[in-house]
């Protein structure tokens, strides 16, 4: 069997009772994850072992995050040793919110074994559902999202989630990645004053969301992070950046989805689902509304210049398509949001198109520079 230079005979061994030689190790599509996965295929796997399971291959750096989670820790958090995956799959299945089962865990070799789910991501069921049945989708997702959050509010002071924080600090971080990405890097340095008064607005935007009512935050709690199991039911995977944040920050990035298209009416009814399953005042619905929006544009701003960092760091193209339709998601948002006005008049001005007819940014060549 090739195993493609992963060590991952020991894991096999021990749940297996032996390395098979009957089966297949397959490399599975790459995604922006520093992670590699693979499915393992077992021909004769016995009465008690999978036929099928996934091999998460480790970085170098095992508690490396891909979406900067260092700058997410807080002031003064001491250095830890485990894997942050590790710690939020035990808070999360401990809680019964449906993640997949880790069948084996070797560290020194960076594998991990988990269940396989099958392919069927919650992007794939939308794309294959006529639109008039999504609203029942959604539901279910957004039932997910109200019970996750209900369970994993109550902190516990030393887990890794509640001593991370979606601080001021973070969120203008993310602000800053799109501008130094999704702008300058495509249509050239801004001028001093736009860029002051671009600074200025991501400034007060961030300190806004910063101040905004926290609980548990998945943090990328989009159409490919959800999964079908093979028993129906909608599972979660790639929670390891979990942390404290605004509260509304899992619907945005449900609902404000870059790989799928969600009108305006389907949002605000979600919205209106997830406030009544977390029986949100009116008083407390009327603020959740008004920060989903502004995260809304903080979120797709990020994605947009991510989209872009991950083509021209990375090397990797496949998501620049995505970029366009975050802006537009960004200009929905920016209607909600009317003092944010400046902001909409420099994306104008900057980005051609901004915001319904976005041209798709081109791949760019290490030979270009």
């Amino acid at each position: 069997m090739d195993l493609h230079g992963v060590a991952v005979e020991p894991a096999l061994e021990r749940i297996y009772g032996r390395v098979p030689t009957d089966g297949a190790l397959v490399r599975l599509r790459g995604d922006a994850s520093s992670r590699t996965y693979y499915r393992l295929h077992v021909s004769t796997p016995g009465a008690t072992t999978p036929e099928t399971a996934i091999v998460m291959h480790l970085p170098e750096d095992p508690s490396r995050s891909d979406e900067g989670t260092s700058r997410s820790t807080g002031a003064g958090r001491p250095p830890r040793d485990d894997l942050p995956f590790l710690t939020v799959h035990a808070l999360l299945e401990a809680r019964g919110v449906p993640v997949p089962r880790v069948l084996d865990v070797d560290l020194p070799n960076r594998v991990v074994v988990l269940e396989d789910l099958g392919d069927t991501t919650f992007e794939a069921r939308l794309h294959a559902t006529p639109r008039a049945e999504w609203p029942a989708l959604y539901a279910e997702a957004v039932d997910l999202l109200a019970a996750l959050h209900e369970r994993c509010d109550a902190p516990e002071p030393d887990q890794l989630v509640y001593t991370r924080r979606f601080d001021a600090p973070l969120l203008r971080w993310e602000l800053d990645h799109f501008r130094e990405w999704g702008l300058e890097a495509l249509y050239g340095p801004l001028e001093p004053r736009a860029r002051e008064r671009l600074d200025a607005t991501f400034d007060t935007l961030a300190e806004r969301l910063a101040a905004a009512p926290t609980g548990f935050v998945h943090r990328d709690f989009q159409s490919r992070n959800l999964m079908y199991a093979p028993s129906g039911k909608l599972t979660v995977i790639d929670f390891q950046d979990a942390l404290i944040g605004p509260t509304p920050y899992d619907l945005v990035a449900l609902l404000c989805d870059s790989y799928v298209e969600v009108d305006g009416a389907l949002t605000d009814a979600m919205l209106d689902r997830y406030a009544a399953a977390r029986a949100l005042s009116a008083a407390e619905r009327r603020q959740f509304h008004e920060t989903f929006w502004r995260l809304a544009v903080q979120r797709k701003l990020k994605d947009a210049g991510r989209f872009v960092f991950i083509d021209r760091v990375r090397g990797n193209p496949s998501f620049l398509r995505w970029y366009a339709p975050s802006l537009v998601y960004v200009g929905r948002a920016l209607d909600r949001v009317p003092d944010l006005a400046p902001l909409r008049s420099l994306l104008a001005r900057t980005v051609p198109g901004f915001p319904s007819d976005c041209a798709t940014p081109t791949h760019f060549s290490r030979t270009e520079e």
